[in-house]
């Protein structure tokens, strides 16, 4: 089940990013769904079936956005992670 949401952008924003419409739209959906994951409120699995990809493919997209696929840990975290390797 999908649901549809309506957001005015300006067309200069289109225009700026040399972009059609539809193709904007796509770019709205894939930085949302990253941002998401990158706050925490979505695992790499559910991201990339929202988005129709593999998770592979949006592990690649992390990168594309410059997004670790670590998340945002916070210092305590990456010393537990190393003491645990």
């Amino acid at each position: 089940m999908t649901s549809e949401i309506n957001v005015a952008i300006p067309q200069e924003l289109a225009f700026a990013l040399k972009m059609q419409e539809q193709e904007l739209a796509r770019e709205i959906l894939r930085l949302s769904v990253v941002k998401l994951y990158e706050l925490g409120k979505l695992s790499s699995g559910m991201a990339s079936q929202l988005l129709g990809i593999t998770r592979l493919s949006f592990l690649e997209l992390e990168a594309e956005y410059q997004v670790s696929i670590l998340g945002n840990p916070n210092p305590i975290q990456l010393q537990q992670d190393l003491l645990n390797a």
